[in-house]
């Protein structure tokens, strides 16, 4: 039994010591499809999506603080790493999907501590990363390029979203947090375009091999979708503020538009998977980037629910109440998946 502990002990050490930095898009993904099917009416379904996140999250961040605190520099190595540095933006996105989780029950105070972390996170990493790849990258490491990277916009515009959702509870603080809102939205879209330029340079410049065909780069879809969910919001709420409703016919026509680019993604996403796993016949096993790859399915269908509201256009609800099932079911396997490897990873441990 000792030598039994012994050894769950060194796993768990072990895991800690190697703990991927975006494992939080496992909250963004349960989170993202609770509030979908909020929406949908589906409360029952979303309240206990909601509490698997009320474990996931707090269990996720002990589990990074004990990181933080035991192996400094290995951490640290994933913060200077290109490759790596931008899923951190998983625990800013987390935190502000949660944050909505939470404001849709009526916790207001909850939702604002943590758009306020959130916030003051986004900051840290958004510098840090984009000195990263200012003095660390190379050319020759430019070509790491892939759609992890987008995480960064994913965690700018859940800014947007929950900080709009907010707003309103603030009181003398409520216009310049909608300014602000309006601001890391148009933020979001500006990294959008550098990072897409920057993905399609890799994927048509330089050789593509089956590993690099990861569930990351399902995040250019996504990002494209949380750009469009963003827009919805602002769009929805009322600013008083007459300089940022003059802004609205603008904002309608982008946030369509980025819900026509992520919808367009789609089809050859999943192409990209049947060229991987079906024509080279590489096995599809649990990897916590798969999460990175449910988050888009119910950021998608959230987006185009929320368009539908936005835009007065019911046929959109159509595709949301399609496309949440199909979110559900990504989530479902892969949460069987992480169930299924720790399970196998105890029983070796024995």
């Amino acid at each position: 039994m000792t030598g039994t502990r012994i050894a769950l002990h060194e796993w768990i050490i072990g895991g800690v010591r190697t703990l991927y930095p975006g494992y939080f898009a496992l909250v963004m993904a349960t989170g993202i499809i609770s509030n979908a099917l909020s929406m949908a009416d589906h409360r029952s379904v979303s309240d206990a999506l909601l509490c698997v996140n009320l474990f996931a999250y707090p269990t996720l961040w002990l589990l990074t603080l004990g990181r933080l605190t035991l192996f400094r520099q290995e951490i640290w190595a994933d913060l200077v790493d290109p490759r790596v540095v931008f899923g951190f933006f998983t625990i800013v996105a987390g935190s502000d999907v949660l944050g909505v989780s939470l404001h849709l029950r009526g916790f207001s105070e909850v939702a604002v501590a943590l758009w306020v972390l959130a916030l003051v996170l986004w900051f840290v990493l958004i510098y840090l990363a984009f000195g990263v790849l200012t003095f660390l990258n190379s050319a020759h490491g430019a070509n790491v390029v892939h759609g992890g990277w987008l995480i960064a916009i994913v965690g700018t515009e859940s800014l947007v979203i929950l900080g709009a959702l907010i707003a309103p509870t603030l009181g003398d603080w409520q216009q310049s947090v909608m300014v602000l809102t309006h601001m890391f939205w148009g933020v979001g879209l500006g990294f959008y375009g550098i990072f897409i330029t920057l993905f399609a340079y890799r994927i048509f410049f330089f050789d593509i091999e089956p590993e690099d065909v990861t569930p990351l780069l399902w995040v250019v879809m996504g990002a494209a979708a949380i750009s469009t969910n963003a827009g919805s919001v602002l769009i929805l709420t009322d600013t008083g503020i007459a300089f940022l409703d003059s802004m609205r016919p603008f904002i309608d026509g982008v946030t369509l538009i980025m819900w026509a680019w992520a919808t367009w993604w789609i089809p050859l996403l999943v192409l990209f998977g049947i060229w991987k796993h079906v024509i080279h016949r590489i096995p599809l096993t649990y990897t916590p980037m798969l999460w990175s790859l449910v988050f888009p399915l119910g950021m998608y269908a959230l987006a185009s629910q929320r368009l539908a509201l936005a835009a007065d256009f019911p046929p959109l609800r159509s595709i949301s109440a399609a496309m949440v099932w199909i979110a559900l079911g990504a989530w479902a396997l892969t949460a069987a998946g992480l169930i299924y490897t720790f399970w196998t990873l105890v029983r070796t441990r024995e």
